[in-house]
């Protein structure tokens, strides 16, 4: 396997890459103007000016960096290597002869090429500023000058000057850029760069841009782009927290050694560069800081420092002020966790447990001193730091359930974690904690599950399986088995149903807690039509056991479980009475999973019903409850598919994808993801974004591929996988997909989840001029006659679907109306993607009755929808319709655009007329060179023409960029 020194890939700085590249286009344009770029070391500011550079295309890059020597930079030092380069590339007398007035004296403070300098004074200084900017005048008129200085942050004072003065005076300059990085961390409170910044910022013509560090899902990219496959969760966890994002950390931290080996050298040393030159007395002080971990307090640094105020603030304030601590309410924070870890990995065996075993002694005397259940953890790490093997377990147990009662779960799974791998070490870890081992491991594996951890809870809960006779044993093997029947749903794992059984034959008779926990879990997963009887029978006495022990939790659930179980689509109303009423139940006790769980449920039925507004509204409520209640990675990201999932339906398109992409981030459970990523592919394929769509597509396969997942999971994505090649023109695949679907799989049993793909195959079938499209439309009218169709979502696609069809009998074909229908079905859901496909089929339905004014109308209203959406696809359908049968205004496209073209195709019609082929045109379009074939063959269409010298010449004829 090959490694990358670096990622192929360019991650997480599109924003950034495209405000440069605006500024250039303005440049390009006469407005000249300057970006100032800053950001931490190691942020990326390097690779974003050569992604950028590397797009400049027609523009003269000039660059030149600040050098670090000493407190003050070398004089004029970027602006000296710019003159060096234009030397070398136009030879001397070529660059003199653009600089104004005909003497280069003032250059030759920059250069010995150009002769003696002038004489010292502010006269000669004022010269050679104007001698610079004149040159840059003079350059820019032959095309734009794109002036990068890198590192501002060790510019000299003559630096600074010159600097500025060009920023102030560019716009004399026609078509010149300037771009200042500087790094962020540097610029301690006294940094000259600081007040120079401030003041550019307010000039007109000055944007700032500030390079953040990348999103967890942005560092997963950049690693698997480094080592050619994406890192196993466990390592990128650890790999992300410890490089907090910061791209350099993240490459230097990803090795064949694991992410959790030793710092590199290479990495130490810039770390550690600001922490050298600090007194000794503050070096001493970080180093006792660097134990107690990333953020400290200032009482608890005092007590283990041993310091009095005085001397405590005296050694603290040169960190402060030098940007290696910031101040943090009460406490101290280290700039970057890798400067601390740095710090740490430098102490001494003895002097590291000597000061753990501090940090733990000063919170044992005084806990309270920490947040709970901050105290409690950092107190069992330092007992484990310290390597007194019995404490740490001890304290480990104690702070689990302290993180528990704050909800603070990922704390409290690592804190069993560490109670199991102590525990051979502890000979009476049985009675320190009062329970014995099988007991830590159904905890853990419980815990694992609420925090998403699936395959772990799934090994865990198996583990302990296998160390004891179920028989002998039943109601703990009740337990482990209920929670691995859960855990094995959640992950699409087979025999979750026979786990469940299980528990329920050993489970006591008796109505108790576990026989109701067991019951409800057991009727939750009875989702087959077959088992309907037996679902409403367990969720019911599973009801009764929760009523009569007074457990809200087991109440509310097999309450949800009946709700879902006896109404269908159309009973919204009753149901949500239903649902509130679990949720009242739920409330009463505080049971935050039913309370997830009605939420997650409520906002499902009433999308499924077609009430998309209460829907959304639902959903958002439950993914604030789940953060709050520390299941934001769980039940907020399944909250947030449903989120989407009304989004999308709503054409909020946009919004739907803010969604999309925070859940994620938080990196959810890899079911939960393919769902997620689901609805960002439905947007995809309907803005013709393929290439997103097919990558996003692939990643979901593989997550479904693993599992055996219902139909909610399933068939939206066989319709994605029938849409994919339709819209990319390879209809005979995407019939073969379809024919299939409909030979393996029962398409009756969830009509919400079958007619989406049972309309997408008509609208398929039926636009298709094959065999094998022909073969598969009666067994497919036949499925349509037989599917039934609850509620006004489902009516929705039924009446699409017979529109598509069309009656059996030709005698009763009255496809106008039929489309008419549809859309006015669609329209009152309020989905406006769906009504503009219907309304083109009822345009052109009219047109072939041949009543052309209706047809214009229902095409301008499908126009007006589809371009709102940015269903690219669709507008080019109604185009394209519309100008074979010139109705519609089709000439003049919803932007204003001539011949139906796009204002990107128009853009790339422009640099096609010029003569530039598809890499050329990416380049100036910053787009991929694929896309740019996609839009070249659009072009070609709606032209009609067959070549690109075609293309160019018709854009001649009709003078389409004349004057421009």
């Amino acid at each position: 396997m090959s490694i990358h020194a670096v990622s192929p890939l360019f991650v997480g700085r599109a924003r950034e890459l495209s405000l440069l590249g605006d500024a250039l286009v303005r440049a390009r344009a006469g407005a000249s103007s300057t970006v100032l770029a800053g950001g931490e070391a190691g942020v990326g500011k390097t690779r974003l000016i050569s992604e950028f550079t590397a797009r400049a295309d027609d523009a003269r890059v000039l660059v030149g960096g600040c050098l670090e020597l000493g407190t003050e930079g070398l004089p004029f030092a970027p602006f000296t290597a710019v003159l060096r380069g234009l030397v070398r590339e136009l030879g001397r007398d070529g660059v003199a002869a653009l600089v104004p007035g005909g003497t280069t004296r003032g250059l030759a403070r920059l250069l010995p090429e150009f002769g003696e300098p002038d004489k010292d004074g502010p006269e000669a200084r004022a010269r050679l500023f104007e001698q610079v900017l004149g040159l840059l005048e003079r350059l820019a008129e032959e095309r734009p000058v794109l002036l990068i200085v890198e590192d501002a942050h060790w510019a000299d004072r003559s630096t600074r000057d010159l600097l500025s003065f060009l920023v102030r005076y560019q716009r004399t300059a026609a078509r010149l850029l300037l771009v200042v990085t500087y790094r962020t961390d540097e610029l301690h409170r006294t940094h000259p760069l600081r007040p120079m910044l401030a003041e550019l910022g307010r000039i007109e013509w000055v944007s700032r841009i500030e390079l953040r560090r990348l999103t967890r899902r942005e560092a997963v990219a950049q690693a698997a782009g480094i080592l050619e496959r994406e890192p196993s969760p466990a390592d990128m966890d650890l790999i992300y927290a410890r490089s907090e994002g910061n791209p350099l950390f993240v490459e230097a931290l990803l090795s064949e050694a694991g992410a959790d080996a030793d710092l590199p050298e290479s990495l130490r040393d810039l770390l550690l560069a600001s922490v050298e030159r600090l007194p000794d007395e503050t070096q001493e002080l970080l180093r006792v800081a660097s134990a107690g971990g990333q953020r400290i307090e200032h009482d608890l640094l005092s007590a283990v420092a041993g310091l009095d105020e005085n001397a405590l603030s005296r050694a603290l304030r040169p960190a402060v002020a030098g940007n290696v601590l910031t101040v943090d309410g009460e406490g101290y924070c280290f700039r970057h966790a890798l400067i601390r870890e740095a710090l740490h990995d430098d102490l001494l065996p003895g002097e590291h447990t000597r000061l753990h075993t501090r940090y733990a002694e000063a919170l044992e005397d005084d806990l309270a001193i920490l947040p709970a259940p901050r105290g409690a953890i950092e107190l069992a790490h330092h007992w484990h730091s310290a390597h007194d093997s019995t404490w740490a377990l001890v304290s480990a147990w104690r702070a689990a359930a302290a993180a528990r009662k704050s909800t603070a779960y990922n704390e409290q799974l690592r804190m069993l974690s560490r109670v199991l791998e102590l525990w051979d070490q502890v000979p009476d870890a049985v009675e320190r904690i009062g329970g014995d081992r099988l007991d830590v491991l159904r905890q853990t594996a419980t815990v694992a599950h609420l925090v998403g951890e699936y395959e772990r809870a799934i090994a865990l809960a198996g583990a302990a399986l296998a160390e004891f006779d179920h028989d002998a044993e039943p109601i703990r093997a009740a337990h482990l088995l209920r929670q691995r029947g859960l855990t094995r749903y959640d992950l699409g794992r087979a025999g979750y149903i026979d786990d469940l059984r299980r528990a329920a034959e050993l489970v006591p008779a008796d109505p108790g807690r576990l026989r109701g926990q067991v019951l409800e879990s057991l009727s939750r997963m009875l989702h087959r039509p077959g088992d309907l009887p037996e679902k409403l029978a367990t969720a019911e006495l599973a009801m009764e056991i929760g009523h009569q022990i007074g457990d809200a939790a087991i109440e509310a659930h097999a309450l949800i479980n009946l709700t879902w179980a006896g109404f269908g689509h159309s009973e919204v109303e009753a149901q949500s009475e239903s649902f509130a009423r679990a949720r009242r139940i739920a409330q009463r006790d505080g049971a935050y999973n039913a309370l997830m769980r009605c939420a997650i449920s409520e906002s499902d039925a009433l999308e499924g019903a077609g009430r998309h507004e209460r829907a959304a509204q639902v959903a958002r409520e439950g993914v604030e409850e789940a953060a709050q209640y520390g299941l934001a990675r769980t039940s907020g990201t399944f909250l947030s598919i449903n989120l989407a999932e009304p989004l999308v339906s709503l054409g909020l398109w946009d919004e739907a994808l803010e969604v999309v992409e925070h859940a994620l981030d938080l990196a959810p459970p890899s079911p939960y993801r393919a769902s997620l990523q689901g609805y960002a592919i439905d947007i995809a394929l309907a803005r013709g974004e393929f290439d997103r769509a097919e990558a996003l597509l692939g990643s979901s396969r593989s997550v479904l591929s693993r599992g055996v997942f219902r139909d909610q999971n399933v068939l939206p994505h066989l319709c994605r996988e029938v849409l994919l090649p339709r819209g990319r023109g390879q209809l005979d695949e995407a019939v073969e997909v379809a024919a299939r679907a409909l030979k393996e799989r029962d398409l009756l049993a969830t009509p919400r989840y079958s007619w989406p793909v049972v309309v997408a195959f008509a609208s398929l079938l039926t636009s298709v001029a094959s065999q094998a499209g022909a073969s598969l439309l009666p067994r497919l009218r036949a499925l349509g006659q037989e599917l039934g169709a609850v509620g006004d979502l489902q009516r929705a696609h039924r009446l699409t679907f017979i529109a598509f069809m069309g009656p059996e009998s030709s005698a009763d074909a009255r496809p106008f109306e039929a489309w008419e229908a549809a859309s006015g079905a669609w329209a009152a859901l309020r989905q406006p993607y769906a009504q503009a496909q219907c309304l083109v089929g009822a345009a052109k339905a009219a047109l072939a009755a041949g009543d052309r004014r209706e047809a214009a109308a229902r095409l301008a209203r499908a126009r007006e929808l589809a371009g709102r959406l940015g269903a690219r696809p669709l507008l080019e359908q109604i185009d394209l319709f519309g100008r074979r049968a010139r109705i519609g205004g089709a000439d003049e496209a919803a932007d204003g655009q001539p011949l139906g073209l796009t204002a990107r195709e128009l853009e790339v019609l422009r640099e096609v007329t010029n003569g530039r082929s598809n890499r050329e045109i990416a380049e100036a379009l910053f787009i991929s060179a694929k896309t740019v074939s996609v839009h070249v063959s659009n072009i070609l269409a709606k032209l009609g023409v067959a070549t690109r010298g075609e293309a160019a010449a018709t854009a001649h004829r009709l003078g389409l960029f004349d004057g421009g």
